[in-house]
């Protein structure tokens, strides 16, 4: 659990057996960072499951028809707008995050694998906050969030990197 001070609640689940997971307290920076970017100041709860690629498949064919694992899935909450004011705690959604494919990204970038956790986690954060990345306009809205949030916690712009290895933000969940 977070200390009193964090505005972001994290239930961290890990459904696979990898090592250098990131924990409950990087998780909490990480979110804190896309929350306060995005101005949003309400205390929340965000679900955490770490997976392994075949349930990220299950989960993305599922839901998005894409027969292949993702980096991060996004499930935003479906409260009904009439229990918002009666909790003390927004339930903000939920992220299933594939570490294989994390690894695997930040690899083939040239990137930290510490540092494509963060940007996934900002991204996926500000999925469940109502951002896209559908239309261009929206993307680059979303992408300047991400890169603010991501330098607030000392983080290297995800943009500036080797065009050949750069995954573009549009293809991401």
């Amino acid at each position: 659990m977070q200390p009193a001070a964090s505005s972001v609640l994290i239930d961290l689940q890990i459904a696979i057996a990898a090592a250098d997971l990131p924990g409950v307290d990087e998780f909490t920076r990480w979110a804190e960072a896309a929350l306060a970017e995005a101005g949003h100041a309400e205390p929340v709860e965000i679900t955490v499951r770490l997976v392994d690629a075949e349930e990220s498949r299950t989960l993305n064919r599922d839901y998005r028809e894409k027969d292949k694992p993702t980096n991060v899935l996004s499930f935003p909450s479906d409260l009904p707008d009439f229990l918002r004011p009666q909790l003390e705690v927004l339930p903000l959604g939920d992220l299933v995050i594939c570490a294989p494919v994390v690894a695997a990204e930040a690899a083939a970038e040239g990137k930290p694998v510490h540092a494509h956790w963060a940007h996934l986690t900002v991204h996926g954060v500000l999925h469940l906050l109502g951002f896209d990345h559908i239309e261009d306009e929206d993307a680059g809205v979303m992408e300047a969030r991400e890169i603010a949030a991501l330098a607030s916690l000392g983080i290297e712009n995800p943009y500036e990197t080797d065009e050949a290895n750069q995954v573009k933000e549009r293809d991401l969940p």
